[in-house]
């Protein structure tokens, strides 16, 4: 039989929760929540000015991207509305406090910090599907450039060919 040493590991708990605790999250919410709704802003005038670009001239392209941002609206939209709660929980995690609510107090604040935690991860997701929107963008510009690098060098080719021929019909004609 194996004995094991007593060891007593001190491990801090969550005794109590201050009226300061709570608030030391609003500054971070708060920028959190200007910069979801900078991104919302600016996606919303992407899709207007995409869908008139749309209606002028439907094409694939322009459709794939409004899709896209359809899907980013509606990440960035949950994303606000978690921010919002954990902001109102740390709200009432406060006036539970001050009404001596201590145990519920901790439980609010734990979920407010959930919300926090899943808005982050939602704002980890809605970045990833941007980059790969703008991959997608990126790499269909690059094509274009391949294109013409490539449509350039057999334009040169062909004009250096036709003089080298041009020099030898030369030198063949008595």
């Amino acid at each position: 039989m194996l004995l094991l040493p007593n060891i007593s590991l001190n491990i801090p708990t969550m005794q109590e929760i201050t009226l300061i605790t709570p608030t030391f999250l609003f500054s971070a919410i708060s920028l959190l929540m200007l910069a979801y709704t900078n991104r919302f802003l600016s996606y919303a005038q992407l899709v207007r000015t995409l869908k008139d670009k749309y209606l002028e001239n439907p094409d694939a392209l322009t459709a794939a991207q409004i899709t896209n941002l359809r899907k980013r609206l509606t990440l960035t939209r949950n994303m606000q509305w978690l921010g919002v709660g954990s902001l109102l929980l740390c709200v009432v995690t406060m006036f539970a406090i001050y009404i001596g609510f201590q145990a519920i107090a901790a439980w609010i604040f734990g979920a407010a910090l959930v919300f926090l935690i899943c808005s982050l991860g939602i704002s980890v997701r809605e970045i990833q599907i941007s980059i790969r929107a703008l991959d997608i963008y990126l790499s269909d510009m690059e094509k274009m450039e391949q294109d013409k690098s490539i449509k350039s060098t057999l334009t040169d080719l062909f004009t250096h060919s036709s003089k080298k021929e041009d020099s030898t019909e030369k030198h063949l004609i008595p």
